[in-house]
């Protein structure tokens, strides 16, 4: 197994986390084509967890969260040459690390994650919904 270690962090050099996006499959569903978006996204989490390996970016969980009650877990991304070594698992025991023992993770799973989650230990909620950006109310 790799050495991986992590950090939690918000000062990250955004091309390097689009490139680790672009290796996950959830560059897939994220705006890899947009710096200023990127930048927004990093900047403003309230909560992210890194993995290296010997200085390369191989993981990230990025988190919005009041910290006590509730955090979503907005991204999880995993280089997928790194993938199905716990590096994921990690990430969010880490993330859950940083939040009060009152506080419940959420998210919504990538459709090539769905299986993931489940078997980590996520309860399945069918009551999510989503009002896309150009979706008028």
């Amino acid at each position: 197994m790799k050495a991986v270690e992590y950090k939690t962090e918000k000062e990250l050099d955004v091309p390097l986390v689009i490139e680790l996006y672009r290796k996950s499959t959830l560059g897939e569903r994220r705006p890899v084509d947009s710096p200023e978006i990127f930048a927004d996204m990093i900047r403003n989490a309230d909560l992210i967890v890194t993995a290296w390996d010997h200085g390369r970016l191989v993981g990230i969980a990025r988190t919005l969260t009041d910290f006590a009650y509730v955090a979503y877990l907005a991204d999880l991304a995993v280089d997928t040459e790194y993938q199905r070594m716990g590096i994921g698992k990690e990430l969010i025991r880490r993330t859950r690390q940083c939040l009060k023992e009152t506080c419940f993770i959420t998210l919504l799973a990538a459709p090539l994650a769905d299986e993931y989650y489940q078997k980590i230990g996520f309860e399945r909620n069918p009551r999510a919904w989503i009002l896309k950006a150009d979706q008028e109310l």
